[in-house]
Parts: structure tokens; C-alpha cells; sequence
């Protein structure tokens, strides 16, 4: 059965860091390229960053640019995402995918399932 569970999300003010995780089960996570997106209240879900199947290209929405990471670890199934300097506007549920993305620019949505996500609320 496949299975993603992302996890790391929680409080924190605003300038502060958070890791966020997605783990997946059942599939060979190396085989696909994987993408963040985050949804806020009252907002549609939107695209965060994407890293192919290797690791070697990235890419990140314009907002995040410069302050989130992302990464990948094929042997643990398991991508991060690294956000530093957090800001009150990137309060969100917090979601990954997986699929066959080039990561030329960062995906604006994905067909498939949403797991539950992980909220991330910044706020002093």
C-alpha cells in the first residue's frame, strides 16, 4: 500500500526554523521526483519547492526562494524540507508528492492522493 506521512510541523515565531519530513512506504521513493505544497486558510494549494528524481535539479517558488531547502534521501524514502527564517505568511498545512516532475519549475498542483499534511504556524 502506499503511503506518505509528512511530519515536523508546529508553532513557531516568526525569524525561527523548522524540518519538515515526508515518509513514504510501499514504493521506491528514488524512482520519483517529489514537490512540497502548502495550503493557508482561505487560500488554494500552492506549489513550495520540487527536487527530481536524482537530487540534482531544484526549484522554488519565488516566496520561498532563499529560505526553504529542499532534500532528499533515497535509501531512508524520506525528503525534507529545511525552512529557515520563517514567516507569519508561510502559516500553511503543508503537504508532499510524489510523480514524474521534471522540477523545472516547481509543480502548481498533483493528481494524486494528499496525505494529511503538517501544519506549520508562525506566529509571534
Amino acid at each position: 500500500q502506499l503511503r506518505r506521512v509528512e511530519s515536523g510541523g508546529g508553532l513557531v515565531q516568526p525569524g525561527g526554523s523548522l524540518r519538515l519530513s515526508c515518509a513514504a512506504s510501499g514504493f521506491t521513493l528514488a524512482h520519483y521526483a517529489i514537490a512540497w505544497f502548502r495550503q493557508a486558510p482561505g487560500k488554494e494549494r500552492e506549489g513550495v519547492s520540487c527536487i527530481n528524481s536524482s537530487g540534482g535539479a531544484t526549484n522554488y517558488a519565488d516566496s520561498v526562494k532563499g529560505r526553504f531547502t529542499i532534500s532528499r534521501d533515497n535509501a531512508k524514502n524520506t525528503a525534507y524540507l529545511q525552512m529557515n527564517n520563517l514567516k507569519p505568511e508561510d502559516t500553511a498545512v503543508y503537504y508532499c508528492a510524489f510523480a514524474y516532475w521534471t522540477c523545472t519549475v516547481v509543480p502548481s498542483t498533483h493528481v494524486g492522493s494528499w496525505g494529511q499534511g503538517t501544519q506549520v504556524t508562525v506566529s509571534s
